[in-house]
C-alpha cells in the first residue's frame, strides 16, 4: 500500500519561500505526508537537516523513500505533532505544517475517510488509537453527534441527521452512512454543490483525531522549538483550523505575523489540484 501513497503538496512555492530555507539549516516537518513539502526543503539549500513527523506510518514509509537521496539529514518521528518533544538543545530555522489529508487517506477506501466508496467506519490516522468513527456513530448519544456535527462541521442540519443515526444504527461502513445522511435531508440540500454527508464526515474525522486541540497544543509549543528569526508555517484547509491559527498568530508575544494578508492557491494551482482551493498559509516569525 505505501506505493499507493501519494499527496500533492499544497501551497508548495510560497511556504518554501515563506520559511526562506538557509545552508547548514535545521528544519521541521510537521506533517511529512508523502513527503512533497519536505523534498523542497532539503533541495532548498546546502546541508539542510530535518525532522519528520507524522501519525500515519504509511506516510512515514512513503516519505522514507521520496526522501531517500537525502536520508543521512532526515530524522523521523511518528505520533502526533503536538507530543513530539525536542531535545532542549535543538532549535529549528523553521516549521511547516500541513493540515491536509492526504490524497491517499481520502481515496484507500478502508482507511474510511471517503463516502465515495464503501469502506470501514475508521478515520484513524494513527491506527494505533482505539477511537474510531464506529465507535462514535454507534455508541454515542444523539445530543453528542449533533454537537460533533455542528462545531465541527458547521452542518446546520445537525440534529437532524443525528436523530437518523440514532434511529438507523448500527452502521457498519461509511457507504451507509452516507445514503442515511442523503435520505434524511431535503431535495434541495441532497442535491447542492456539495454532498449531503460532507460536512459529517468532516466532523468525524476531527473527532476521532482530535485534530482541533491538537492544533492548539502544538501552537502553544511550537514556537519555543523555534531560533529566533525562525519562521513557522501552517496550511489550514477549512476555518475552524485557520481561525485557530489566525488568532493564536496575532496574540502570540512570541510571534510576528509575516502574512497579513492569508495566501491561497493560484487559479493555476487550483486547477491542476482541486484539492488545493481551500487551503490557506498563514506565516509567522520568531522574534
Amino acid at each position: 500500500m505505501t506505493a499507493q501513497f501519494y499527496h500533492v503538496p499544497v501551497l508548495a512555492e510560497p511556504a518554501i519561500a515563506g520559511l526562506e530555507i538557509i545552508s547548514g539549516g535545521m528544519y521541521l516537518d510537521c506533517t511529512v505526508g508523502g513527503g512533497g513539502h519536505s523534498a523542497l526543503i532539503l533541495q532548498g539549500a546546502e546541508n539542510v537537516r530535518l525532522v519528520a513527523i507524522d501519525r500515519d506510518e504509511m506516510a512515514i514509509s512513503a516519505a522514507t523513500t521520496k526522501l531517500a537521496d537525502h536520508i543521512n539529514q532526515v530524522t523521523f518521528w511518528r505520533g502526533n505533532f503536538c507530543e513530539y518533544k525536542p531535545s532542549l538543545d535543538l532549535k529549528f530555522d523553521g516549521i511547516l505544517a500541513d493540515l491536509g489529508v492526504s490524497s491517499t487517506q481520502f481515496d484507500i477506501a478502508e482507511r474510511g475517510f471517503s463516502f465515495r466508496e464503501s469502506g470501514d467506519l475508521d478515520m484513524r490516522m494513527d491506527n494505533r488509537q482505539t477511537l474510531t468513527a464506529a465507535e462514535i456513530i454507534n455508541h454515542y448519544k444523539e445530543v453528542e453527534l449533533a454537537d460533533i456535527f455542528f462545531k465541527l462541521g458547521e452542518e446546520r442540519l445537525s440534529r437532524r441527521i443525528a436523530r437518523q443515526i440514532v434511529e438507523k444504527r448500527p452502521f457498519k461502513t461509511t457507504l451507509e452512512l452516507a445514503n442515511a445522511i442523503s435520505a434524511c435531508v431535503p431535495a434541495s440540500y441532497r442535491h447542492g454543490r456539495i454532498h449531503p454527508a460532507t460536512r459529517t464526515f468532516q466532523a468525524l474525522r476531527i473527532a476521532v483525531n482530535r485534530e482541533l486541540e491538537s492544533l492548539e497544543k502544538w501552537l502553544a509549543v511550537a514556537p519555543n522549538w523555534l531560533k529566533t528569526g525562525g519562521k513557522i508555517a501552517v496550511i489550514t484547509f477549512h476555518s475552524l483550523e485557520d481561525r485557530i491559527v489566525k488568532h493564536t498568530f496575532r496574540e502570540d508575544e512570541r510571534l510576528q505575523v509575516l502574512t497579513k494578508k492569508v495566501i491561497i492557491a493560484t487559479d493555476e494551482e487550483t486547477r491542476a489540484n482541486p484539492r488545493s482551493r481551500s487551503a490557506k498559509l498563514r506565516i509567522a516569525q520568531r522574534i
